[in-house]
């Protein structure tokens, strides 16, 4: 299957039957780091400083707080996504508490769950996010 046939082309129940969370968290990842690259990529700065900024909103911890200022804002739908991508985590970082890795996880696969099944949606949480973070 070819990129263009994956982003914004695959049924959600199909999705869910065939894809673990942990590969949608993986592919959700990858997503919600190119966002933040893009967000802080103007006004343009030295390559160090843009990094110090990224890995301080990918971090663990940063995208906890995510996840629960997203929460009122999701649809059941999407609740669920969440759910399966904590209850799907496995082995913790041992900097971490295990609850804070699991919400981290779950905003990963919601990410990379509406990255492939509805793009439109996972640019309006991204918008939201920008407003969240003031």
């Amino acid at each position: 299957m070819r990129f263009s046939q994956l982003s914004g082309a695959v049924d959600c129940r199909e999705l869910l039957q065939q894809v673990p969370p942990a590969s949608l968290a993986y592919l959700g990842d990858a997503v919600y780091e190119l966002y933040i690259r893009t967000r802080y990529l103007l006004p343009p700065k030295r390559v160090s400083d843009y990094h110090g900024q990224v890995v301080a909103q990918v971090r663990a911890e940063s995208q906890a707080n995510i996840v629960r200022s997203l929460e009122p804002h999701l649809t059941d739908a999407e609740l669920e996504i969440l759910r399966r991508g904590r209850n799907a985590t496995t082995g913790t970082p041992r900097r971490l508490q295990a609850k804070i890795y699991q919400q981290a996880t779950s905003l990963e696969t919601l990410l990379g769950y509406l990255y492939l099944t509805d793009p439109e949606r996972l640019t309006q949480l991204l918008a939201h996010l920008e407003l969240a973070e003031g």
